[in-house]
Formats: structure tokens, sequence, C-alpha cells
């Protein structure tokens, strides 16, 4: 057998020589900087925005409550070694919040969506004078926190920034066009129908921006925490009645029971349709990016509202 020649073997050296260096510049699992994120909502966004570079770890899993999940001690300790802990705040992480200011405490870089956008607060009789945390729903206000997470992820150690610059270029512009696109379909809605009724406070800053009222919520407040009374109810029924709202949104990671009732005391004929509000879905489920909940979301209120 031929011996391999001198240039080939120096070709061959060189090769393995950049191989390795490659190797050694690629980030592992283990180099690569955490982001830990709060809720699917956000943390779908934030993966959105980082690529592979940056391990996300988001600690809601898909269709759970934000307002009650809770974490287990390994993923608690897990956060206090973030580079980055990526909240909703506003009080929506209510099962969550002692472990957010634990790892703030302790020092943990922290990113707190509510602080980057124009607050709301809940309606007068719905715990007024309390900031409400379901910001996502209007997509001008998710502009708003993107563009000031951006350099945070920037920010991060070994982070490419020219790459992550462009993620967010990209999706900052997938976001207006989503909010032209929900412009455009609500036009269609008279304005005699925009109303909303949910099963508790969650369209607060979408009726803002897109022109609806909020007639009401079949749980008081704004966290499905808390529990309706028969007067709240008898309240809410004859507002349904009144302003002849021809259907009700419940929502998909919370039971319909309550709103199936609410409609069918009404003496007008009132659909029950289910909308994805607090939680990204599991693959298959329908809502598995925010970008496809807010738009098939944008769809149902339509077709329930003009029909």
């Amino acid at each position: 057998m031929s011996r391999p020649r001198p240039a080939v073997l120096a070709a061959l050296l060189t090769a393995a020589v950049a191989a390795s260096v490659l190797t050694a510049c690629a980030p592992t699992g283990e180099d690569r900087p955490l982001v830990v994120v709060s809720t699917n909502i956000l943390g779908d966004v934030v993966g959105e925005l980082v690529g592979d570079d940056v391990e996300v770890m988001t600690l809601m899993r898909p269709d759970a409550d934000p307002h009650s999940f809770e974490i287990s001690a390994q993923d608690a300790a897990r956060l206090r070694t973030a580079d980055l802990l990526v909240s909703n705040g506003l009080g929506l992480e209510e099962g969550l919040q002692q472990h957010l200011d634990a790892a703030a405490a302790e020092g943990v870089d922290s990113f707190v969506a509510g602080e980057a956008i124009a607050v709301l607060e809940y309606a007068s009789g719905d715990a007024p004078g309390t900031p409400d945390p379901h910001f996502w729903t209007d997509p001008a206000r998710m502009i708003d926190v993107v563009a000031a997470l951006a350099p945070r992820l920037t920010a991060l150690p070994g982070a490419d920034e020219a790459a992550i610059d462009g993620r967010v270029d990209a999706y900052l512009a997938e976001l207006a066009a989503l909010d032209d696109d929900m412009s455009s379909a609500f036009a269609g809605i008279p304005a005699g129908r925009r109303a909303l009724v949910t099963n508790h406070h969650v369209f607060g800053y979408l009726a803002e921006r897109f022109g609806f009222r909020v007639v009401g919520a079949a749980i008081p407040g704004g966290t499905t925490l808390a529990a309706p009374s028969a007067s709240d109810l008898a309240d809410l029924v004859s507002a349904i009645e009144e302003h002849g709202v021809p259907a009700v949104f419940a929502e998909s990671s919370s039971p319909d029971r309550l709103m199936r009732a609410l409609a069918d005391e009404t003496d007008t004929h009132v659909e029950v349709i289910e909308l994805y509000t607090e939680s990204l879905t599991a693959d298959g489920g329908g809502a598995e990016d925010y970008l496809t909940m807010m738009r098939e979301n944008t769809q149902r209120i339509v077709t329930g509202l003009t029909q």
C-alpha cells in the first residue's frame, strides 16, 4: 500500500486542526448562557430572539395557568443560576413570585416585561388601581417589550450580538405585521358589536388598542384564583342582554362550564367560543407560539362577534 504524500498529510492535518477549532468555538449545552423565563408566552418570544446560541428554560408548561402554576425545587434552584431571568411581572406569576424575588435578592440579573410598557389598570369595580398584567394581548406593547429586552440579550456572556440583533429586527417586523393584520380584521366588526365578555379580565389591552368595550367577566378582578358571586353573575347576564352580545369567550386553560352556564341564563342566543389567552399549547394544540395564538384568537373573535 502506498504511503500518503507529504502534501496530503499536511492537508489532512490542517483540516483536523480547523475542525478542532470550530468544535471548540461552537457553544455546547454547558457553555451557552442560560435565560430562565417565567411564562411560556415570553419563553417563545425569547427563544425566537436568541436562537440556539442561548439556552432558554421556560418554567411554565404548555396549557398551564400563569396565576397558579408552581415549579419544582430543582427548577427553583436552577433559576438562581441564570444569566438572565425574564418574567412578566405586574402580579401575574402569583404562584412563582417568591422564587423570582429570592433570585433577584441573590443578585440574578432580572428583566420584568411589565416595566417596559405603559401599564393599564383594571376598570372600576374590578380591583380598581391594580395593574393589569395581560399586556401581550396588544402586539404594540409586545413590540415595546422586545425592544427593551434586546440589549439585555445581546449583553449575555458569549452571545452573538449581530445574530441576536438580526433576529430581533425580524421579529419586530413580524409583530408589526401582526398588529396591522389584527387592525384590518377587527375593522370588519360593527362598532355596536365590539363587546367582550370573558371568564376573567384578560383583554383590557386588546380592547384599548383596537376599540373594544369590555362588558364584563364571569370571575371578578384579574386573577383566575378569584371566585364569582351570584350577584356578579346576575349583573353580567343583564349586561350581556343589554349590549346584545352574540358570543362570550372562554379560555383554553380553564374549564368552560361557567361560561356555558352564563350563556344559558341569557334570554338571547349566545355562543361560547374558546380562546387561547394566558398560555400557549403543546404541539398540535393550535397555539404553539405567540404569533399563531394571536392570529387564531383574532379570527375567532371576528367570527364570534359578526355571526
